[in-house]
């Protein structure tokens, strides 16, 4: 019974990966009669975090639930809201942060999210304490930005005033992986960045002083909430709806289907070394990400607390304005997830 049971399983895996690499995974009869609805969908950062959207692309699991997912990068989160207003894209993938700043002043809302992530700071080898950032430039990704928002809520924290402490400045590279290389480049002197990364970097012969977690810090993060209009949710309900279910299916997928992850993993982050696929596929997808995809409302908090240095307006408003996770709750109610995890 272990040897069937063993088999089964090999088997399963195979069958996910042979429809990976299908390039005709739907008979022309069946393409035919499946009327798909689009939906873009932008996401701001290459990382970890958006490994069940692209499972569920490569997978064609929002085609099972009626969807044609077009996933965009847009590395500034004020592009991916600006276009979401404008009808461009549908659903914007970014940190809590860049949700909040957008809906202090425009009907959006966040009605999913991707779990936690655990950034850390990091420096040149030859800066091994908060004390010696003193003098030094910090870089973040863009103005607006996430790490741009965790950079200016977290320096406070450490006694650092940017602009006066440090310099904060825009480097105009989304991925960590390649900011933290500024480092070496002599550009910056420290910045955020994934364990993953961290990984990454060492193996090439290259170590940097890791300063500490965000979360010992107190600053809470979200690694990938998803954000609409309220228009959407309220006119386009179904849509949202099987998008959330295609998701959900992506993030089962990725955490019981290591193969499968792996590949979705290499074709889109460009990772080969299975070292660095291990830590990525343990630290996110068997980790930060949830099983059922609600977001954080205490990284809905602190992205108020972020966004209330320059808007100092909202300050007054609660997480609870900013999220609806009505879709969510009524998938859960009617069985959904129970039924996708057996």
């Amino acid at each position: 019974m272990r040897r069937r049971r063993g088999r089964s399983g090999i088997l399963c895996a195979l069958a996910w990966l042979a429809l990976f690499f299908s390039q005709d995974a739907f008979p022309a009869e069946e393409k035919a009669e499946k009327r798909l609805e689009p939906l873009h969908v932008s996401y701001s950062s290459i990382s970890g975090t958006r490994a069940p959207l692209w499972i569920a692309k490569e997978l064609r699991l929002f085609e099972k639930y009626g969807l044609d997912v077009s996933p965009i990068h847009i590395a500034s989160g004020a592009a991916s809201y600006s276009a979401l207003i404008a009808g461009d894209v549908r659903v914007v993938s970014d940190t809590a942060s860049a949700a909040v700043a957008a809906g202090a002043r425009l009907p959006i809302v966040i009605f999913a999210g991707s779990g936690p992530i655990a950034y850390k700071l990091v420096a040149h080898p030859s800066i091994t304490s908060i004390e010696g950032l003193r003098g030094k430039t910090i870089g973040s990704s863009f103005v607006g930005a996430g790490s741009d928002f965790l950079l200016r809520r977290l320096l406070p924290k450490l006694g650092l005033a940017p602009g006066r402490d440090v310099a904060l400045i825009p480097t105009g590279v989304g991925r960590s992986d390649l900011r933290i290389q500024l480092i070496f480049q002599g550009k910056i002197d420290a910045t955020l960045a994934s364990d993953d990364n961290i990984l990454r970097l060492e193996l090439r012969g290259l170590k940097v002083s890791v300063l500490g977690d965000l979360t010992e810090w107190g600053v809470v993060t979200s690694g990938g909430d998803f954000a609409t209009t309220r228009q959407f949710l309220k006119e386009q309900r179904l849509l949202a709806r099987a998008f959330l279910q295609a998701l959900s299916e992506g993030i089962w997928v990725g955490r019981t289907h290591k193969e499968v992850a792996f590949k979705v993993l290499q074709k889109y982050m460009r990772v080969e070394d299975p070292r660095v696929l291990e830590s990525m596929h343990k630290n996110y997808l068997l980790g930060t990400i949830p099983l059922k995809p609600y977001p954080l409302e205490a990284a809905v908090e602190t992205a108020i607390d972020e966004v209330s240095l320059t808007q100092p307006q909202i300050k007054v408003r609660k997480a609870a304005e900013f999220l609806d996770t009505t879709v969510l709750s009524e998938l859960e109610a009617e069985g959904f997830f129970s039924r996708l995890h057996r």
